[in-house]
């Protein structure tokens, strides 16, 4: 799961990354309103979490700018402004939650749960089911019918990508940014090549799924068995 993290104090922002990567996050972190508007714009995280106070651009302005552009992601606001009337302004502007500093790790990776819960059908937060596969999240680890093998950090996030968006056609660019992230010189023949490894990977543990790929656009994650 990658989170984008906009909190201007270095310290905090860096304690944050330290300790959501501990918990098995990929974190992009930036320390001002205009840069985490224009990596929130890119539509490529699966969370956001956004300071209330950022220089350049004050954080329930980002949210509004964002949700004015379509984008949906899940924001928490993290701030030091508590008040009742402060968390109703940030909640207008589009946040779906509101964290008030000081906060314990737990609570923030329980508010972020919460927020990102997954369907019904799964049987924890560690474990993604899709068809004849499951995917552990904090081990990275794939099993199916007929075995099960770990996978590299990219393999991983890759692969979660896909599975948390089976039947849809992904572009090329959405997942360079995904996998990748956006600050990244990464040459698009990689991309290919950790679709090689996937392939690999799903066809050693028996599954049914395939990566197919759409030419002139990109990939999508498909059941072979599904009429």
């Amino acid at each position: 799961m990658r989170i984008l993290l906009a909190e201007d104090d270095e310290q905090l922002n860096q304690t944050l990354t330290i300790q959501l990567e501990l918990e098995g996050f990929t974190v992009d972190p930036c320390f001002d309103g205009e840069e985490a508007c224009f990596y929130g714009e890119q539509n490529i995280y699966d969370i956001i979490l956004l300071d209330r106070m950022l220089p350049g651009m004050e954080g329930s302005q980002v949210v509004s700018s964002l949700r004015k552009k379509g984008i949906t992601t899940p924001i928490i606001l993290l701030t030091a402004l508590g008040a009742i009337s402060d968390r109703v302004t940030g909640l207008d502007a589009g946040a779906d939650d509101y964290l008030v500093k000081p906060f314990a790790i737990e609570e923030l990776l329980a508010r972020i749960r919460c927020i990102t819960r997954r369907p019904s059908g799964m049987n924890n937060d560690d474990i993604l089911p899709v068809a004849d596969i499951k995917w552990h999240t904090r081990e990275c680890r794939l099993t199916g019918p007929e075995g099960s093998c770990t996978l590299s950090k990219r393999e991983a996030a890759l692969l979660e990508t896909f599975l948390r968006r089976k039947n849809q056609t992904l572009s090329r660019n959405l997942l360079l940014l995904k996998v990748w992230g956006p600050d990244s010189d990464v040459e698009d023949g990689n991309l290919d090549n950790y679709i090689h490894f996937l392939r690999r990977r799903l066809k050693g543990v028996g599954s049914h799924l395939n990566i197919k790929t759409i030419r002139g656009i990109g990939y999508c994650l498909e059941d072979k068995h599904t009429p």
